[in-house]
């Protein structure tokens, strides 16, 4: 990730990365009466009768408050409160979009406890819970100790116990692998700071005991007579123990790191007993990197920092998760019995069957519990189901549930907050990550590509292949600022394979009026040298036409890439992104009015391409008629697709003709067309028409809070797909990272020189 990349992230087209939202119309003069005088004076004097009726009429349920002095930023120690923002900021964006709790970010400008802790607890009354967090050892504590004491709503301290519930969920299962008792392992520990002692005060809960654990600091070992300590490090301070790290590690069963890089060695690590569990949670960078410390020894088991590694520890899949569950019953506070609960909830669940979605996310890796499978990773959907849900249960069974919930219909209620919707994409990143096809882009030297390949680069989706002149594209990234490495760049005139090639395609076209001169002079042009890259297996995918009219540049690629067998009439589905539903429309780039037989391949196109993301699709054929209510040409076509997809794939969940309205709300489905086949809401939106697809799709980006991922091309016989004009930096590196997963996880279709005799009427296109 580089500098001017997250400045621009940070500042981007408005400044900050959250917002305040309404939730209530407010647009007409009752709507404002409604929001503030006199509707507002009803619910102001229930909650003055009865503070509780605060989480039945505002927003107070679902808020909570990261509040911070910016005494103890991660990696950069005191830099202040406005420094702390963005931090703080990010925190806000993750619980959000991790557990969907509103934050409100809070930095104090102050270094004192009684003013702090006096500052947060007058606020008690806006929120329904407080993170503290990044405030520098002791004073952080202090502070928590402080606010659990003095406030009734759910306190917690991020940095304190956030990596500490994820670290006693990863402990007992690697016990479990190892077959150790709590009880009997040595535990010795190098990190006495805020992480450290929250992490051993967690174990020490889940049944070590506190004379087998042997705490160092930069000083050494914590000894009772050092004068430098304070009163939470006592408490793990001990007289008679080995004066050093490497000493105390000798024969230890678990090393417990939250210091530094480079504390720990393979040598340290041969030295400690037979299964050793090695914990190294030192932040940015591990005391030991995990490949460093599994090459020390076979039979080790290794946690990091690094959340990318096997097993890697973050606080993110344990805060989000407490706090929904503490929020869902109105707890008074978070107690240890529920961390405790947390963490036996991310410890069962990895030792539970991985879903579909999470294998397909980590490119088909069957993940099963194991040396390099003890926590459930991080896109797993279930998390929230399964920790929020014991932490709630915890908190009713320990009478600190002001709101008692019934246990199913709680856990029902999460199911609906996680959705699909934005999580989709996150997924796509993480399997084109394990994919990392090589793209080919003809416009290699415009500045959207070269942007977009830099991200590609860095996030490890793929590696780029530049057409173009070297030295046009060279000083296009240097005027930029990016560097290209992990970029290759081709000059196609001078590419040593541009004779094959024009070979090549002078095979494939000769019988369609094609001499070999022009196809000499068609390989200069960069799309059809990128198109024959394709062909001849020099590429996996090719990303064209942001500098070129769509419909041109399809007419190349069709002439030389053509359908897949077995198809007759590619299309382009789009992937519309809300923060809980994802959408699939079509056709909305291609084909301007299809036919019945049309229409069906579309459709099943569709759903094998949603199908291939993972996804079940739920196919509606869209029209302005409900199921046979009028009897119109344009309804009988989509009528006569819907009978041909269904009889094409009987197993398809597939209705039409039905109105958008029908087909994406249950209770007009139940109420008037019981008989209707959908028995969820539609995901697959199929319309009758190209004009109808664009129009909808360019409503829904212009009105709607949604992130648009396409037009992906399907049924082309190699992965091909075609810019927009207006395509932006992100909107290439989305494309570029559902292309590769559609590709991958798609059956890879017989090659062939030959295109296929079909008619691809590109002359409709325009």
């Amino acid at each position: 990730m580089t500098r001017d990349a997250a400045f621009e992230y940070h500042a981007g087209d408005r400044p900050g990365k959250i917002e305040v939202k309404e939730t209530k119309p407010c647009l007409s003069p009752r709507d404002i009466r409604m929001a503030h005088i006199p509707g507002a004076l009803g619910p102001a004097r229930a909650i003055a009768a009865d503070p509780a009726q605060a989480y039945l009429y505002t927003a107070r349920g679902n808020l909570i408050a990261v509040v911070t002095n910016g005494s103890g930023l991660p990696g950069l120690g005191d830099l202040g409160p406005a420094a702390a923002k963005p931090l703080a900021e990010g925190l806000a964006v993750l619980f959000k979009r991790f557990a969907d709790i509103d934050t409100f970010d809070l930095e104090l400008d102050t270094r004192d406890t009684a003013a702090f802790v006096e500052t947060v607890r007058m606020l008690e009354p806006t929120f329904g819970g407080i993170n503290v967090r990044d405030i520098s050892a002791p004073a952080g504590l202090e502070i928590y100790d402080q606010l659990c004491a003095a406030m009734s709503i759910p306190v917690f301290h991020g940095n304190h116990f956030g990596i500490a519930v994820v670290a006693a969920a990863g402990l007992a299962n690697a016990l479990a692998l190892v077959d150790k008792d709590v009880t009997g392992v040595r535990v010795v520990a190098c990190g006495a700071g805020t992480v450290g002692l929250g992490c051993l005060r967690l174990l020490r809960a889940l049944g070590v005991p506190a004379d087998n654990i042997t705490l160092y600091d930069v000083h050494g070992l914590l000894h009772p007579d050092r004068p430098d300590l304070n009163e939470y490090q006592r408490e793990f301070a001990h007289a008679s123990r080995p004066a050093t790290l490497a000493e105390a590690l000798v024969g230890a069963d678990v090393f417990l790191g939250a210091s530094a890089a480079g504390v720990l060695t393979q040598d340290l690590v041969r030295g400690m007993a037979g299964r050793p569990i090695v914990m190294a949670l030192a932040t940015p960078d591990p005391e030991i990197e995990y490949a460093e410390a599994r090459a020390a020894r076979h039979d080790v088991v290794v946690f990091t920092s690094r959340t990318d590694d096997p097993n890697g520890i973050g606080g993110l899949l344990s805060s989000p998760y407490i706090f929904r569950g503490a929020l869902d019953v109105q707890a008074a506070r978070i107690t240890q019995g529920m961390m405790l609960a947390a963490a036996e909830a991310l410890a069962a669940l990895a030792r539970e069957e991985v879903i579909d979605e999470v294998t397909h996310a980590y490119g088909r890796q069957r993940l099963s519990f194991g040396p390099e499978y003890l926590l459930p990773r991080p896109i797993d959907p279930r998390i929230l189901l399964h920790e929020s849900a014991a932490v709630a249960a915890r908190a009713i069974a320990e009478g600190v549930a002001r709101r008692p919930l019934d246990p199913e219909a709680h856990r029902e209620s999460l199911m609906v907050r996680i959705g699909s919707g934005r999580d989709l994409l996150r997924q796509v990143v993480t399997k084109a990550r394990r994919l990392a096809p090589r793209i080919v882009f003809p416009d290699g030297a415009t500045e959207t590509v070269l942007r977009a390949c830099a991200i590609l680069v860095d996030e490890g989706i793929a590696s780029p292949i530049l057409l173009g002149s070297r030295a046009e594209i060279r000083d296009s990234a240097e005027r930029l600022g990016l560097q290209l490495a992990g970029s290759a760049i081709i000059e196609p005139a001078n590419d040593p394979r541009l004779e094959s090639y024009t070979d090549e395609l002078f095979r494939m076209r000769c019988r369609r009026g094609l001499i070999r001169d022009m196809a000499a002079a068609k390989l200069r042009d960069p799309l059809y040298f990128a198109c024959l890259m394709l062909q001849r297996g020099d590429a996996d995918m090719v990303l064209a036409g942001i500098s070129a009219p769509y419909a041109e540049t399809l007419r190349k690629v069709l002439e030389v890439i053509g359908p897949a067998p077995g198809v007759h009439r590619i299309a382009a589905l789009q992937a519309v992104l809300r923060r809980k539903e994802a959408f699939f429309l079509a056709d909305v780039a291609v084909n301007i009015e299809p036919d019945a037989d049309q229409l069906a391949e579309i459709a099943l196109l569709s759903a094998a391409t949603v199908r291939a993301l993972g996804i079940e699709p739920r196919v509606a054929m869209l029209a302005f008629s409900n199921l046979g209510s009028v009897d119109h040409p344009l309804a009988r076509k989509v009528r006569e697709a819907t009978h041909k997809a269904r009889a094409r794939d009987p197993q398809l969940v597939i209705e039409g003709e039905i109105q958008l309205t029908t087909a994406l709300n249950e209770q007009v489905r139940e109420r008037y067309f019981p008989f209707c086949q959908l028995q969820q809401n539609a995901n697959v939106l199929i319309f009758p028409d190209l004009q109808s697809g664009h129009l909808a799709l360019h409503l829904l980006e212009f009105l709607g809070d949604t992130v648009g991922v396409g037009p992906l091309l399907m049924g082309t016989r190699r992965p091909v797909h075609v810019l927009q004009y207006s395509s932006t930096v992100q909107d290439v590196v989305n494309l570029a990272a559902l292309g590769a997963v559609y590709a991958g996880e798609s059956a890879p279709p017989a090659v062939s020189a030959e295109i296929d005799a079909v008619e691809l009427r590109a002359e409709e296109r325009t």
